[in-house]
């Protein structure tokens, strides 16, 4: 005669460890992805940046024809808030986005003959804000 023992191991309790470890995983999910900042239109923020991967050299020329194309470079000169660090990286960050932002809405990409990429990580430091227009 065989007896009938219930066991906490069984496949009923296998199934719903399983379905509680998924909905913890979803939850955390939807946490997530409600925590990444979207503008109003559904799309990500997003700021354009120097790529790090770019000789200093390459981001000068790029850095130098924003300056001249349309980005206000004014918060890079001397005793401005975003003068530090004073690397060509740092400059050509700030004034690839000044050109970005102003002129994305008429077509302007974040591209500077690849010197530059897009973040959704806001690059402001410190005093230095980096603007992020809609």
């Amino acid at each position: 005669m065989s007896s009938f023992t219930t066991s906490s191991r069984g496949p009923c309790n296998r199934f719903r460890g399983s379905m509680a470890s998924s909905l913890i995983l979803l939850l955390l999910t939807l946490i997530f992805l409600s925590s990444i900042p979207q503008k109003s239109d559904g799309q990500f923020e997003d700021w354009c940046i120097a790529d790090e991967q770019t000789p200093d050299e390459e981001l000068q020329k790029a850095l130098d024809w924003a300056c001249g194309n349309g980005a206000d470079c004014s918060k890079i000169q001397i005793n401005k808030p975003c003068y530090l660090p004073n690397t060509v990286k740092d400059h050509a960050s700030y004034a690839f986005n000044s050109y970005y932002q102003k002129l994305k809405h008429k077509g302007a990409s974040c591209y500077f003959n690849s010197a530059a990429i897009i973040t959704a990580l806001d690059p402001s430091h410190n005093s230095c804000k980096f603007e992020f227009l809609r």
